[in-house]
């Protein structure tokens, strides 16, 4: 069984023990669903105010629904469309503050308000991608864009199979 302490302090202590929990995780797993499990459980968890925490998988060149905590899902998203589609195809973190201004945007929980997408890759190659979503408007902001952002940098590296 796992147990974490995870910080109640600044964000920046946050995402510093979620980085050092999820290497714990994933330091000795090469299962790649197992560890997308893993850390959607722990961003879950962890994370205020999240109605989704979860991944969608590139396979055979479009996004496929992967491991996640919340409602029932999208199950596939092409590269290009909506949030995850756009992050997926520029291999660029999408920060999206009104989903519902996002050209395109896929809704597959209508509480959503906003959303962070991050991309999970190896060597820029695309494996994943990360999702949050939130019925709170303006949710995420640079520093959980950046948090998310090494979070999915170790998963690169432990997804890469």
């Amino acid at each position: 069984m796992y147990q974490f302490d995870i910080a109640a302090g600044s964000k920046a202590d946050l995402y510093r023990d979620l980085l050092a929990a999820l290497d714990a995780l994933t330091a000795d797993e090469r299962d790649p669903i197992a560890n997308m499990a893993n850390a959607a459980a722990l961003v879950w968890e962890y994370l205020p105010d999240l109605n989704w925490a979860g991944f969608y998988r590139l396979v055979e060149g479009e996004l496929v629904l992967g491991p996640f905590q919340g409602k029932v899902a999208c199950i596939r998203i092409p590269v290009g469309k909506g949030v995850c589609g756009a992050a997926a195809a520029t291999l660029t973190t999408q920060r999206v503050d009104d989903v519902h201004a996002f050209p395109g945007h896929i809704a597959c929980d209508a509480a959503s308000r906003s959303e962070l997408v991050v991309p999970v890759s190896k060597d820029g190659v695309l494996i994943a991608v990360l999702d949050l979503d939130s019925p709170e408007p303006a949710r995420f902001d640079a520093e959980d864009a950046a948090g998310c952002e090494a979070l999915a940098a170790l998963l690169g590296e432990r997804l890469a199979i």
